[in-house]
């Protein structure tokens, strides 16, 4: 058991308490001295750190508004150039996909300006974390909006900051927005409309948060009227000011800040904020009207200052025991690993095992003690860290196996699913084959002759029977180009011809008209019977037939159009009809294998994924059309060489 020290039972301990005596008045008047000093200079210290920060936070911001208003100015002569819907909604995304400071960008026209629209267009595209988004809204009253009535009231391109909120569009930056909006005029000074890039000032704030250059310190901006566009406390943004609750009798100095900022002029000030002591740095945003400010609590200024005066009597009571104990200094020395050791093992003992005790040159009996000890430390780290390993793979090993036995859970049900509608739709044109084969063996049966039946009634039987086998071999060449051998003869009969995109519309057509009675389909081309493209001729046929297949299936077989026009350097063939429309939730659904919006209805779900496959190996794609609501409208893009 190691004895208590006590003060009174050495004679060195007295005489450290003597020298303490004398030392104590030195001490404070040294540290008070000192204390005052640091004061000053502390603040002299913050008031330059907070203008360094601020002026390099503003030329932080300037780079981000000229940035913005020249990816804005630099495309800004293609909208007047290229006045087509497609054409506005691409430039709007390759705006703010090339240009990493740009939240959002929106291109508006006046009515009648672009092409195959009669009433006003908007298409707005807006960044989403790591993803782009791009939409043409839906019609509404952007003209009284402040991003388009400033600009075209002013004639003229400007910075303007506003509030948006979430409302009917399909997509929007929430949130307060600095927006550079310029207006884009025909050479005889038509208006054609705005195009403007929005900056979230949500986003910006966040990122200056960074640069604070104390922990409670935050930026402000305020524009010429003094409401806020940056402040931490979000419920003042754009509805207040900074005059709004100062007292002129009592905040006169907020009163002077706030016309200094909407003036302009750029200086350090101390102003009291919500009974705060603030020192307050402000400079004005060239080229806006906004004014940026760097909010500094003296709490935070001064905490070293505050931290000196909490530390001074602990360091006068240290710095005297340091004198007391001098004496000691064998004792202390030869004890102290002891002490060192005592607390980690401590440590130890409560369930810390990330104590390092280190190793010491010391031969004595601490010296060896120090060193068993971390010795069996390092062992019984390395021992569990074995256990702690073991016992993660195996979590992991038994996490893997439950996805594995969830996944081959849900390919027996896939495949029990997939066995019974292949079975439910094959059983339907066999027993209606079947019924009618029986039929006309039970006639041969009783002597009688196919003749006797009216020719109207054997019309039918044969359009019946062949219309099942036909319905039959469509189901058996579906599954087997969705096999692999399917796949890999695609891949190797993929013969390039030159096809002519009238020929083929025609040939697809009269293909429809030869299995569905009374379908009425309009053929509607933008192009001449002797344009032509290199492509595979049988896929895109197949491709044609089995969208206008489905059209005259699931539709009243009265109103569907085959409309072919020519784009860049595409062909389009797009296939519309009335039926019912697909719900948006299962248009993802729609192209995947042996997938079915209605589990009900007829087929193997192999329709569409085909033909959507089909169309990437012609080197293009099928899309549904989302915006059309009247039916559906798939539509078939096929490059002019591929």
């Amino acid at each position: 058991m190691i004895e208590k020290w006590s003060p009174s039972r050495s004679l060195s301990a007295k005489l450290s308490l003597s020298i303490l005596l004398l030392a104590v008045p030195i001490f404070v008047l040294s540290l008070g001295v000192l204390f005052v000093e640091a004061r000053q200079m502390i603040q002299d210290e913050a008031t330059g750190r907070a203008q360094s920060v601020l002026s390099a936070t503003i030329q932080r911001m300037q780079r981000y508004l000229i940035a913005i208003e020249t990816a804005t100015n630099a495309n800004s002569w293609l909208v007047e150039k290229s006045l087509q819907p497609d054409s506005l909604l691409a430039l709007s995304a390759h705006i703010v996909s090339s240009n990493s400071h740009v939240d959002g960008c929106s291109i508006s026209t006046e009515p009648g300006m672009v092409s195959g629209c009669d009433d006003q267009f908007s298409v707005y595209t807006l960044r989403q974390a790591d993803s782009i988004q791009s939409v043409i809204e839906a019609q509404y009253d952007y003209f009284s909006k402040i991003w388009y009535k400033t600009p075209r009231d002013l004639k003229r391109a400007c910075w303007l900051a506003y509030y948006d909120e979430a409302d009917s569009l399909e997509i929007t930056l929430e949130g307060m927005i600095a927006t550079y909006a310029k207006p884009i005029y025909k050479p005889d000074s038509t208006l054609v409309g705005i195009i403007s890039s929005d900056l979230s000032l949500l986003h910006l704030s966040k990122e200056f948060s960074e640069l604070k250059p104390y922990p409670n310190s935050y930026f402000m901006m305020v524009d010429k009227e003094g409401r806020f566009f940056i402040h931490p406390d979000t419920t003042r943004l754009f509805s207040q000011t900074i005059f709004s609750h100062a007292d002129p009798r009592r905040q006169p100095d907020l009163i002077a800040l706030g016309h200094e900022m909407i003036k302009g002029n750029s200086g350090t000030m101390d102003v009291v904020f919500d009974g705060s002591p603030c020192l307050v740095c402000y400079q004005p945003v060239e080229g806006t009207t906004w004014s940026f400010a760097l909010v500094c609590p003296n709490s935070d200024v001064l905490a070293g200052y505050q931290r000196q005066f909490d530390i001074l009597v602990p360091i006068l009571i240290i710095g005297l025991l340091v004198i007391l104990l001098l004496s000691h200094h064998v004792v202390a020395t030869a004890i102290r690993p002891l002490h060192v050791l005592l607390k980690k093992t401590q440590s130890v003992a409560a369930g810390n095992l990330n104590v390092v005790i280190p190793h010491t040159r010391r031969v004595d009996v601490v010296g060896r003690l120090q060193n068993s000890f971390s010795v069996m430390l390092q062992s019984l780290d390395t021992h569990i860290g074995i256990i702690r390993n073991t016992t993660e793979q195996t979590i992991r090993c038994n996490k893997e196996l439950e996805v594995a036995t969830h996944l081959a859970q849900e390919a027996v049900k896939q495949k029990t699913a997939f066995i019974q509608n292949v079975s439910h739709q094959i059983r339907t044109p066999l027993n209606i084959i079947m019924g009618f084969s029986q039929v006309l063996g039970n006639m041969a049966t009783e002597g009688a002759s196919l003749n006797m039946l009216p020719e109207e009634e054997r019309n039918s039987i044969t359009e019946t029977m062949t219309h099942n086998a036909m319905l039959l071999l469509r189901m058996l060449q579906m599954l087997f180009d969705s096999s692999e051998i399917g796949q890999y003869e695609e891949r190797i009969h993929q013969q390039l011809v030159t096809v002519s995109c009238n020929e083929v519309a025609r040939e697809a057509y009269g293909y429809i008209h030869e299995r569905f009675r009374g379908v009425h389909i309009e053929l509607n081309t933008e192009v001449a019977d002797d344009f032509c493209i290199k492509t595979n001729r049988h896929l895109l046929m197949i491709t044609i037939r089995e969208l206008l297949y489905n059209a005259a299936k699931y539709s009243d077989g009265q109103h569907i159009l085959l409309h072919v026009s020519l784009a860049n350097d595409t062909v389009s063939f797009v296939i519309q009809d009335t039926g019912k429309d697909i719900p948006e939730a299962e248009v993802e659904k729609l192209f995947n294998f042996f997938a079915k919006v209605d589990d009900l209805s007829e087929g193997l779900g192999l329709g569409i994924p085909l033909s959507k496959r089909h169309a990437q190996s012609l080197g293009g794609d099928l899309v549904l059309d989302t915006t059309y609501h009247g039916g559906c409208r798939f539509v078939l893009t096929v490059p002019l060489s591929k």
